[in-house]
């Protein structure tokens, strides 16, 4: 498939419902991890089928160069970039860092002063001691590798826009390489920090975000060459349970980063041809609008409920932990919802930049009717462009 010219106005909502997927495969790995479900076979199923759910970082890395770089304005300072992103992330990230702060304080739980410190200015993805990086709310690692994404992409964003499509390609089908090659790399560094090495360090995690960042060029020029939506999800689906039952868990995250990258690249371009897809529903791009509310809060009420309860360690036995993985489920989405419209979009609005409407386009002045019969223009059937845009980043 060869993707269609667009402009970054066209709006790709179905990249904003995909985020609900992605944040659910999140959500259905920690309950395994957490052993929410005591049942042994029920959980060892869910386990099993859920081993991979953590990558649903690796997606949300990906898509956010792949959207940065699609909706990002040729001119626009950097100045402007930045305060519009921390508009996005950090008045959330503020929330419900004093909500653990305040749980932590219920159950008398240690914190470092440091590593609080060190997590309330997003930087404890790069501090590779145990109980920093993991420290208060721990799933907002992620936003301090964000962070450096948002911090670098200005920078680097001129040459993307300047590379070959060739040197493009290369960064796409290099990443995945990159990826798998950080197992053999991790033995440079201790023991003790191999997995901050792999999973969490800054460096290592934006091999993803370049990845979608040089894909999202491509397809803004039109240059992309990849499966449509269908065919990718197939891909991805067959990857994930290959992956899953037959290969080593070291192959991982290079195989669903591949994965990952064309089913975004895919969706995007359905978009772009104004096709339709299960993932722009009105209800899909609400859950994915919610969806980073509710990624920061999903551990920390997990964990908190089920301490309350008297359950956390042991996991409810029979019907029981089905029911409360689907109460857990709601009331994220719950609180999820009130974060998303109490305290991010007001705040969005109130410390992001103002949007700058854009130009009308200029209507050229009629020319003279030439003297001989002129041919109509021919119209492109794939120049289809949105008048909006809506950023699902």
């Amino acid at each position: 498939m060869t993707s269609a010219p667009a402009t970054p106005a066209t709006r790709l909502p179905s990249l904003t419902g995909l985020r609900w997927i992605a944040a659910l495969l999140v959500f259905a790995f920690h309950v395994g991890t957490m052993r929410i479900v005591a049942e042994p076979g029920v959980g060892a199923a869910l386990g099993r089928a859920f081993a991979l759910g953590l990558s649903g970082v690796e997606f949300f890395f990906i898509l956010s160069g792949f959207v940065l770089v699609w909706s990002y304005r040729n001119g626009e300072p950097r100045r402007t970039f930045l305060r519009r992103r921390l508009a996005k992330i950090y008045p959330n990230h503020l929330v419900t860092f004093a909500l653990a702060l305040a749980v932590a304080s219920w159950f008398a739980d240690p914190v470092a002063p440091w590593a609080a410190i060190g997590n309330l200015l997003l930087v404890q993805a790069w501090i590779p001691l145990d109980g920093y990086f993991y420290s208060v709310n721990n799933v907002s690692w992620s936003l301090s590798c964000e962070l450096a994404f948002y911090l670098c992409l200005p920078l680097v964003l001129p040459w993307l826009r300047r590379a070959r499509a060739g040197a493009l390609w290369a960064v796409v089908v290099a990443v995945p390489l990159l990826i798998l090659a950080l197992w053999p790399a991790q033995l440079l560094v201790p023991e003790e920090s191999r997995w901050w090495f792999t999973q969490i360090f800054p460096v290592t995690r934006s091999l993803e975000f370049w990845m979608g960042a040089a894909a999202a060029e491509l397809l803004r020029r039109g240059r992309w060459r990849g499966p449509n939506l269908a065919a990718a999800s197939l891909l991805f689906v067959a990857t994930w349970v290959v992956a899953t039952q037959w290969i080593r868990a070291e192959f991982w995250a290079a195989l669903l980063a591949a994965a990952y990258l064309l089913v975004i690249t895919a969706a995007a371009d359905a978009d772009v041809r104004g096709r339709r897809t299960p993932w722009r529903s009105r209800a899909m791009v609400w859950l994915g609008e919610v969806s980073f509310a509710f990624y920061l809060v999903h551990v920390l009420v997990m964990m908190t409920v089920l301490r309350l309860t008297g359950d956390w360690g042991t996991g409810l036995r029979g019907w029981w932990g089905p029911l409360a993985v689907l109460g857990l489920l709601l009331l994220n989405l719950l609180l999820a919802a009130a974060l998303h419209h109490g305290v991010e979009m007001p705040m969005m609005r109130r410390l992001g930049p103002p949007r700058r409407a854009r130009p009308a386009p200029s209507v050229p002045a009629p020319r003279p009717a030439p003297a001989g019969p002129v041919a109509a223009p021919a119209t492109s059937a794939r120049s289809v462009e949105y008048a909006g845009r809506r950023d699902p980043g």
